[in-house]
């Protein structure tokens, strides 16, 4: 588990949601992306029941050479300066301030520490638990609260040791626009992202998200977006890793497994309406696992996303690890209560969804 105190440092405000204007409120809360979030996450890991299984390891800053493995230099010197000159909002909803510089270098650096670790045979699964989020940040361009595109630079940091092929599984309730954008023209690359089906939000967001968006040149058949409709569950992320995700990553055999691990597609989640609880996180990461164990020599890295519901995210992040390192017995109960899948209601809208991937894909 890699961790740098920096990731505290980097102040996104408060608002409501995305909107700066907080002027009827009298108790404005905290923007969604805030330090509180990856400091409750953290606490649980520490404290809770997985704690005997998780070894920390202090993580470093990325070298701006490292963060220029997915980005432009000019881009990244837009970034570094714009922090420098005191920060705001350096994209619509994304905001910066001087430490931002700091926290997102850490951010990279850790994703890269986390894929060192698995490739140097230090463990056989690692976690990067970094702030700034990545994986919204297009090679030129921020986006979604995101600067630079973490598991990205990872990937290609692990292309470069010699992994031949590296699948990025994405489980984050948006979708990861900027990481398709960063590979979307290359084969040695497949990224595959589960998310809400919410379409472009924008200028800083353009690629909507759907089935249709399957790559280009090279890379056509290498970008996977499986869009699921609202209240989709833990049935449906179940089903969309059973019929849809494993069958394209057999296909793919890849060498190492990286996985862009948001909350956000939690029951009280305030970004999104996706109804997924502990249980259906930690049998996201006891899916995870198998496969990185049937694939790639178990060869698994985790990176942090998103995830705003600021306590009950740290509790499905504890879970999805509780699914990673395959203990048999779920170590934390959900502690709040849940509505239970309704199949009824849910699986006429799930059949839709993957049912568009079995005719496209052959599967």
């Amino acid at each position: 588990m890699f961790w740098h105190d920096d990731s505290l440092r980097h102040d996104t405000g408060v608002g409501l949601g995305d909107h700066p204007d907080i002027s009827l409120l009298a108790e404005p809360e905290p923007h969604f992306e805030c330090a509180q979030r990856v400091a409750n996450m953290r606490s649980v890991l520490e404290r809770g029941p997985i704690a005997p299984h998780v070894r920390w390891r202090e993580g470093r800053h990325a070298t701006e050479s490292e963060v220029a493995l997915a980005h432009p230099a000019a881009y990244i010197a837009r970034v570094r300066d714009f922090c420098a000159s005191g920060g705001g909002e350096f994209e619509v909803g994304t905001r910066a301030v001087p430490a931002t510089w700091d926290a997102a270098l850490a951010s990279v650096g850790m994703s890269i520490q986390a894929v060192d670790a698995v490739l140097d045979g230090d463990a056989p699964l690692a976690y990067a638990l970094v702030r700034p989020p990545g994986h919204h940040a297009q090679p030129a361009r921020a986006d979604g609260y995101c600067f630079f595109s973490n598991i990205a630079i990872a990937a290609e940091h692990a292309r470069r040791r010699g992994i031949e092929r590296v699948a990025i599984l994405d489980w984050d309730v948006h979708h990861g626009n900027g990481t398709q954008a960063c590979f979307e023209h290359r084969a040695d690359v497949l990224t595959i992202s589960l998310h809400h089906d919410h379409g472009t939000w924008g200028p800083s967001h353009p690629q909507t998200g759907s089935p249709l968006e399957l790559g280009t040149g090279e890379g056509v058949g290498y970008n996977v977006n499986v869009a699921l409709p609202p209240g989709t569950g833990d049935l449906g992320y179940r089903e969309a890793m059973e019929r849809v995700v494993a069958p394209i990553l057999r296909r793919f055999e890849p060498g190492l497994l990286l996985i862009a691990n948001g909350q956000d597609a939690s029951q009280f989640d305030p970004n999104a309406r996706m109804s997924v609880t502990m249980p259906g996180f930690r049998g996201l990461g006891r899916m995870a696992r198998a496969l990185a164990a049937e694939l790639c020599d178990g060869r698994l890295v985790l990176v942090q996303e998103g995830g705003y519901a600021k306590t009950y995210a740290a509790y499905c992040l504890h879970a999805s690890l509780e699914g990673a390192i395959g203990v048999e017995a779920p170590l934390l109960d959900d502690p709040v209560a849940f509505y239970p899948d309704d199949p009824g209601v849910a699986r006429p809208a799930i059949d839709r969804a993957l049912g568009t991937f079995a005719l496209r894909w052959g599967l």
